[in-house]
């Protein structure tokens, strides 16, 4: 009898554990608090606008960042663009700002704001982006990434996957 049961019990456990492993790894979008992992890195960074113009990220420290790692090529990165725009232009006046990091190079970024309109700053910051997401707790890899940075410089929250504005208010409204 204990025999006939072992192979279920083991086929269930089997199944649970590539069901977590899906859900951790590929369907959960809120990742854990960020605490007060190092964002010096990020401020003492120059990446290139769109133009290809040297910008010191150090110009946004001090303020509320919702920073949004992404790529031309992602979809859901291309899906979030509007509300991160929404949020950007709302909030701009209230010590927020929407950074936009693409992990690609200034002639994509040129070419993607030719036929899509984004009102917040875009740097194209090609493969250190994705170091930069690492150090700020992107330890999947995945685009879109976006991180909330404290205007005192800490991380309020990091989320993997798209987000949508409402999501990012229920963390801002806490930090304003």
């Amino acid at each position: 009898m204990l025999n006939k049961l072992k192979t279920p019990i083991f086929y269930l456990v089997l199944m649970m554990t590539i069901g977590f492993g899906i859900f951790h790894f590929f369907l959960n979008t809120q990742a854990e608090d960020g605490g007060n992992q190092s964002t010096k890195t990020l401020f003492a960074a120059n990446f290139p606008d769109e133009n290809g113009q040297p910008q010191a990220l150090e110009q946004y420290a001090g303020k509320i960042v919702v920073l949004n790692f992404w790529a031309s090529w992602c979809e859901p990165c291309r899906e979030e663009m509007p509300e991160l725009s929404q949020l950007h232009t709302e909030y701009k006046d209230r010590n927020l700002v929407v950074l936009g990091m693409a992990i690609e190079d200034v002639a994509a970024v040129k070419d993607f704001l030719k036929e899509t309109k984004v009102s917040y700053p875009l740097f194209a910051a090609d493969m250190q982006g994705m170091e930069i997401a690492s150090n700020l707790g992107n330890n999947k890899g995945v685009l879109p990434f976006t991180v909330i940075i404290k205007a005192d410089g800490t991380i309020a929250k990091t989320y993997f996957g798209r987000v949508t504005k409402p999501l990012l208010e229920q963390t801002l409204k806490t930090l304003m």
